[in-house]
């Protein structure tokens, strides 16, 4: 009886402190564990995919030399369009008229012709884009056939439905500005003037920077044809989102096809 007397009545509220140590415990290594993982994503996805891009530029500059080397060039008829504010109407070519030669016949203006280049397979580098006022693109970045992840995961990315550089209407080339390289980080800098230069199976053409915007990423206009010859950059704003899109346009001012086409 004695022994039942001073035999001590366990409570409730050690347990309960026990158990409640217990669960701040795992939810604590819980939240370290969450903050590893990511910490660890955004250290692969800014540091890890940008060494590999980097590391790829060596063998893609190799593929894009090699595909100027072998790719088919030919020559086309050029037929400008109609001259804006008169639709319907044939474009005037230059030296045509009522020039005849010294016998009275009329001389038939030559048509321009431009160099064309056989169409790259998809995710293939074809070309190589500088810009001198870009310190990681001032020495080239190589751009591939195709906007797609796994276009983009190596080097700038064409976007197939639009002409190739050098060519008429508007090349459009996308790239990261955070990941895989980053190639297009400091083109928010860009300022009218600026050049950008393009090297293709058809030679070097030089671009010079006409504007820059920033549109919805539903706004698809800024792909669709243009009079004349432009490139238009395209990427990621602000920084590390996704929410909008920066876009560069810039107009053809040199190369084997600027004379055919600006004449």
């Amino acid at each position: 009886m004695d022994d039942l007397m001073t035999t001590p009545v366990e409570t409730s509220a050690p347990r309960s402190r026990e158990v409640l140590k217990r669960v701040s415990r795992a939810a604590g290594w819980t939240s370290i564990a969450i903050g590893a993982l990511i910490l660890g994503f955004v250290v692969q996805q800014l540091f890890v995919t940008t060494w590999f891009a980097q590391q790829n530029q060596t063998a893609l500059t190799e593929e894009a030399e090699e595909y100027f080397a072998t790719a088919e060039v030919s020559e086309v008829d050029y037929v400008p369009p109609p001259l804006a504010g008169n639709p319907g109407e044939d474009a005037i070519t230059p030296g045509a008229g009522d020039s005849s030669t010294d016998e009275g016949t009329p001389l038939v203006p030559k048509k321009p012709t431009l160099l064309v280049e056989s169409t790259p397979e998809n995710g293939s580098a074809f070309a190589i884009i500088r810009i001198p006022t870009i310190d990681r693109l001032k020495d080239g970045w190589t751009v591939v056939e195709g906007v797609e992840l796994r276009n983009l995961k190596n080097g700038a990315g064409h976007m197939p439905h639009t002409p190739l550089p050098g060519l008429p209407g508007n090349a459009v080339i996308s790239g990261h500005r955070t990941t895989y390289g980053a190639p297009f980080h400091e083109i928010d800098e860009l300022v009218p003037g600026d050049v950008i230069e393009i090297d293709t199976a058809l030679g070097t053409h030089t671009y010079e920077v006409r504007e820059t915007i920033i549109v919805q990423p539903t706004e698809l206009w800024v792909t669709e044809p243009r009079d004349g010859a432009w490139l238009t950059l395209t990427t990621c704003h602000p920084k590390f989102s996704s929410r909008q899109r920066l876009i560069v346009f810039a107009e053809l001012v040199d190369g084997p096809n600027w004379e055919a086409i600006y004449a």
